[in-house]
């Protein structure tokens, strides 16, 4: 099957062959061996001299570890949000006793810098921004580093959902003055789901050595302490681990530079070729698409799920629309793993449905 979502993504073989490793003490000396490596070379590919630490857990885990690590009951912090992620990620920070202040944009468009700075300008006294690099569900990627410049201006600790930017498109943790920046291993890892990673500065340290949110399994500071040594606090997925300490070699050898222009290349040549056969995209703009999914409005009197439906009988799975956009589009992923036949393969697959 030809999985063509915004995650889980397909995996290459060789790191499948990686999960079927023999498994091993994770309070021993291999994992303890490991883990060093994989959290370098997770820090090489964020850019950052930052802590990088490794959960079991979902990317939604690692959001919630962001928010309960850095924030307090009661604290008043800005939420950005452009679709149904950003929603998710405010969503958590309000139930662990956040007060939200929401800046909302119409599904389809980014949230610029010059909005952000006047929302905390209209706000002084919020302590955090959490915003969504890559909002999958509308195809759409916010100028994060003009966001980070006015956050960071006003010495705001800035929260990143970076679960399907990071490892995909720019995003430069240190440059930007990131502070804590979560990514997930189903994305363009290419890793099966169930790992999230994060990254912690000195600002963020900082402000988890004063937030109360209560937190135990997603206690980052424990995280830290056990990874001196070479281990997590609570048993990890180890043939998880396997995969990505293999998925971060190849990606190395490739290069950030050829990933990106990677994943630019093939999500041109996917816009270009829904355009050619009738269809329009949703985001707005086209110059805040984004590159690892394209979002595409259904043509008129269109089935999305008959479509769909039938696209799966071909081989080929297209994601749907979430929440409101259920639907009226459907979502082509291209990241992470992404061969040209396979990309070849669902845009015949599409025309041909289309007939």
């Amino acid at each position: 099957m030809n999985l063509r979502t915004p995650g889980p993504t397909p995996i290459p073989d060789n790191i499948m062959e990686t999960m079927m490793n023999p498994m091993v003490d994770h309070r021993g000396p291999e994992f303890a061996g490991m883990l060093p490596t994989i959290t370098d070379n997770l820090k090489t590919l964020f850019l950052t001299d930052n802590d990088v630490l490794i959960l079991t857990a979902s990317g939604s885990g690692g959001l919630e570890a962001a928010v309960v690590n850095v924030l307090s009951p009661g604290e008043k912090i800005l939420v950005v949000s452009i679709g149904s992620f950003g929603n998710r990620f405010g969503k958590i920070a309000e139930i662990y006793g956040a007060e939200v202040i929401w800046l909302k944009k119409d599904w389809g468009l980014p949230a610029l810098a010059s909005e952000v700075g006047i929302m905390i300008d209209k706000n002084p006294d919020i302590s955090a921004v959490l915003v969504t690099h890559n909002e999958t569900s509308t195809g759409v990627t916010n100028p994060l580093e003009e966001i980070a410049k006015e956050v960071k201006s006003r010495d705001k600790l800035l929260v990143v959902d970076a679960v399907s930017s990071l490892g995909s498109l720019p995003c430069k943790v240190d440059d930007w003055g990131l502070d804590v920046v979560v990514t997930g291993s189903q994305k363009g890892w290419m890793v099966p789901p169930g790992l999230t990673m994060v990254s912690m500065s000195d600002t963020a340290w900082d402000a988890n050595s004063k937030a109360t949110m209560p937190r135990a399994y997603f206690d980052l500071a424990v995280a830290r302490e056990y990874a001196t040594r070479g281990q997590t606090p609570w048993t990890p997925a180890l043939s998880l681990f396997n995969a990505l300490n293999k998925s971060l070699e190849l990606m190395l050898e490739e290069g950030l530079e050829g990933i990106h222009s990677r994943h630019k290349r093939v999500a041109d040549k996917v816009r270009n070729e829904v355009k050619a056969a009738g269809f329009s995209l949703f985001p707005k703009e086209e110059i805040y698409c984004s590159n690892t999914v394209t979002a595409v409005k259904a043509l008129e009197n269109m089935d999305i799920a008959q479509f769909r439906e039938k696209t799966r009988s071909e081989g080929v799975v297209f994601a749907g629309g979430q929440g409101e956009l259920s639907g009226s589009i459907f979502r082509i992923g291209h990241l992470g793993y992404i061969p040209d036949s396979e990309i070849e393969e669902a845009l015949n697959v599409l025309r041909n449905v289309l007939k």
